[in-house]
């Protein structure tokens, strides 16, 4: 497949979130690259659909070909998840080549969270949901997919088969600085206090007329955690730190660092809280 600027978008970025692109910059004029192309070519035919080849000529798509800095052809960008992940300049050997492949192309696990994540961007929940888990049948210590898995179902409002998934990561994750499991963590821990906790208007009127009751402020944070309010829960956990630093070990700082990644496709509201707990610190 050849494309162009225009189409650059739907065939390489969006098309490699269902499967690892090679984009293949090249010219007509250019010897090495009449020796790579049919070596892609019977590649890509070869593996059956677990890799596709997208062309790019240089010389009517020049924008492109500066845009990912291309002064020397044939040069090969690999595209996975939409994203570039690893490049080579001129003519591998095929057994280069093929290694090349090895590395892009995912295993069987991957290849079932790659599916899973096409079918949650694409609306379908439930079917992600289940893709998610084959991938886990494959290889249950892939802790990747299961923090998929845990995020995909306190968002279906599924917390009790989310807390089960957590009993299952590896001490590695649940005991390091994953941030990204630190962040459900701190949802999952959300929900759990917000079950016990009186209902949100009367933390709200708590809060209200004691100001500085922090035990209530940092309640009504929980509960707006647990219900996916971020804005509303950082407007408290702001407070808290700007209150007291030393409350319950600096929870009010930590928990807004957890929010944050929770929050991490609400760029600009987490780029505001951002600033404000900097410039709170500094």
């Amino acid at each position: 497949m050849d494309t162009t600027l225009a189409t650059f978008e739907n065939d390489v970025i969006a098309a490699s979130t269902l499967a690892p692109v090679l984009v293949d910059f090249w010219a007509p004029w250019c010897g090495p690259c009449k020796t790579l192309g049919p070596m892609l070519e019977r590649l890509e035919a070869e593996g059956a659909g677990k890799w596709k080849l997208v062309k790019v000529n240089v010389d009517e798509n020049q924008e492109l070909a500066a845009h990912f800095q291309v002064r020397s052809i044939p040069h090969v960008i690999a595209f996975a998840d939409g994203h570039a992940v690893d490049q080579f300049v001129g003519v591998l050997p095929e057994g280069q080549l093929r290694a090349f492949l090895d590395k892009l192309v995912p295993d069987g696990a991957d290849a079932e969270r790659r599916a899973a994540h096409g079918m949650w961007a694409a609306g379908n929940k439930a079917g992600a949901i289940d893709q998610i888990k084959a991938a886990l049948a494959l290889d249950p210590g892939y802790d990747e997919a299961r923090l998929d898995l845990i995020e995909w179902l306190l968002a279906e409002r599924r917390t009790d088969e989310a807390r089960e998934e957590d009993k299952l990561l590896s001490p590695k994750t649940t005991q390091g600085i994953d941030a990204r499991y630190n962040a459900l963590k701190t949802e999952l821990d959300a929900a759990d206090a917000a079950a016990a906790l009186p209902p949100a208007d009367a933390l709200v009127e708590a809060v209200q007329k004691n100001p500085e009751d922090l035990d209530a402020r940092f309640a009504l944070a929980n509960r707006l955690i647990a219900g996916r309010d971020y804005g509303g829960a950082l407007e408290h956990l702001f407070e808290i730190v700007l209150r007291d630093r030393a409350f319950m070990d600096d929870v009010g700082r930590k928990t807004m660092l957890s929010v944050f990644d929770l929050a991490a496709n609400q760029p600009e509201l987490v780029a505001q809280w951002r600033r404000k707990l900097s410039a709170a610190l500094n």
